[in-house]
């Protein structure tokens, strides 16, 4: 069970995309149970609420509520993160429950397919907006509580889309979890005298329920083991992760035992990014 003796015991974060396309452990979901089993309190965010349910049943499961002074470690909150005002509505709700926000967790996105000649122009601005504009406006207003309360942790997730070709054109996710790297590094860089620090999880091609309910029938015609099959061939080692492979990598770089570690990333792909076949 959770207890205030865990890795991230006293902390409050606030974990976006914290609900999921489906039934199963997506990053955020994974994310939102496994800082509350190690301690903090998680202001947790999504765009639908009812996609939270399952999150919340999965954290009460593993979190000792009576041991926490806001009877529930875990607090959901609906925000479309696209939105500057709704943001600053959310910091402002999260500091006012909590009274400080220590932990950041950047995870909005998902894909879509196509190259620079078959994606529209819409489609375009829409990925940029949901995979790397989230991130900048979550800075943007997260960033200063942190610096008024002496420091902070950000947790940006990326993915090998940015740092490798992974089987299909989706360039405009690519480009934006590309950005998603950089922009941390330049930001670490930036508010590293201020105790702030941000690093990046890069996660592979993991089994989330992302793969099962939009990218099986956009990738495979809805053949959710075909996908699977072709996805596995691509990782050395000889099983496909989750979204708790995701958190586990987040956890580390939210906690004390990576005081000293800004500006860098985390890749989580089973070894998928370092072959070169």
């Amino acid at each position: 069970m959770g207890t205030r003796d865990g890795r991230l015991a006293g902390k409050v974060a606030i974990v976006t995309g914290a609900g999921s396309v489906g039934p199963g452990w997506g990053n955020g979901r994974a994310t939102t149970v496994r800082f509350a089993a190690e301690g903090a309190r998680v202001f947790a965010v999504d765009k639908d609420l009812a996609a939270m349910d399952e999150t919340l049943a999965a954290a009460r499961a593993v979190v000792d509520v009576k041991a926490d002074d806001e009877a529930g470690a875990v607090v959901p909150y609906a925000c479309d993160v696209t939105d500057s005002a709704a943001i600053a509505a959310l910091v402002a709700a999260c500091a006012q429950r909590f009274g400080a926000i220590d932990i950041l967790v950047n995870n909005v996105g998902g894909p879509a397919l196509g190259g620079p000649v078959t994606l529209s122009e819409d489609d375009w601005h829409r990925q940029l907006d949901l995979n790397l504009t989230t991130v900048f406006l979550m800075c943007k207003h997260v960033m200063p509580v942190m610096e008024a309360r002496g420091g902070g942790a950000i947790v940006n997730i990326a993915s090998t889309s940015g740092i490798r070709w992974t089987g299909s054109p989706a360039v405009g996710y690519a480009a934006a979890k590309a950005g998603v790297i950089q922009f941390g590094r330049v930001v670490a860089v930036e508010y590293a005298p201020k105790n702030i620090r941000v690093n990046s999880v890069v996660p592979g091609q993991l089994h989330t329920p992302l793969v099962d309910s939009v990218l099986a029938e956009a990738q495979s015609g809805g053949d959710i083991d075909a996908l699977l099959k072709r996805r596995q061939a691509r990782i050395p080692l000889p099983f496909m992760g989750d979204g708790f492979d995701t958190a586990n990598a987040a956890l580390y770089l939210a906690s004390e035992e990576a005081r000293f570690v800004t500006g860098t990333e985390i890749i989580v792909d089973g070894g998928m990014s370092a072959r070169c076949d």
